[in-house]
């Protein structure tokens, strides 16, 4: 069975609240996505350290890991997502006239679009695959049913990323909703789409 759960709490706690892919992606999220395509965003999150976890726990994640050309064409095609991303937001930054979010049905938009990109970034994040590996299964002993003790800390880490997430969110949204300047809209996109830029590469590059 699962130990040490408060200190697993607080490490994944630790971990979401990190500058990295995914706070950047549920920042452009807020600001450019709508409600919809943010709830996706962090439905496609939390089902992406489900299977991490479920993939650590039947031992595919470490022989993922172990395949070098395999992880390679994950982690690129994370980075391109992230890079499709930053470009797609840095773009309304420097084109959009109101500073207004765009409508839901977008082809960027909705429930669906949303869950298909947190679920992919997430996938292609080697910091959410090397704590699968490496650090999750610290948490498991082997007395009792491990592979369920080891999804049920995915299940666990899952929910405690989308609660900081939330919270993440709700702030941007709230401030967002205080500022009504259109140039300071669009300076947080073009910071966003930067920032998501220079995550796609790094992550694309294996650095």
């Amino acid at each position: 069975m699962p130990t040490h759960v408060p200190v697993f709490i607080a490490t994944t706690l630790l971990l979401a609240m990190l500058p990295g892919a995914s706070q950047a992606l549920m920042i452009r999220q807020v600001l450019e996505g709508g409600r919809r395509t943010l709830r996706g965003t962090l439905a496609g999150n939390a089902s992406g350290f489900l299977l991490w976890s479920t993939a650590a726990a039947a031992g595919l994640s470490a022989v993922l890991l172990a395949n070098p050309h395999a992880y390679a064409v994950l982690r690129i095609a994370g980075g391109i997502v992230l890079v499709f991303l930053g470009v797609n937001t840095l773009r309304t930054a420097l084109t959009a006239v109101s500073p207004g979010p765009h409508h839901e049905g977008g082809r960027r938009t909705g429930f669906a679009g949303g869950y298909l990109t947190g679920l992919s970034t997430n996938l292609g994040n080697p910091k959410a695959g090397v704590f699968a590996v490496s650090v999750l299964p610290q948490f498991v002993t082997a007395k009792g049913p491990v592979f369920l003790s080891t999804v049920a800390l995915g299940a666990l880490w899952a929910l405690v990323s989308v609660s900081w997430y939330s919270l993440l969110t709700w702030a941007v949204g709230r401030g967002r909703s205080l500022v009504s300047r259109p140039t300071v809209l669009r300076g947080l996109r073009v910071t966003t789409g930067l920032v998501l830029l220079g995550l796609g590469a790094t992550v694309a590059a294996g650095v």
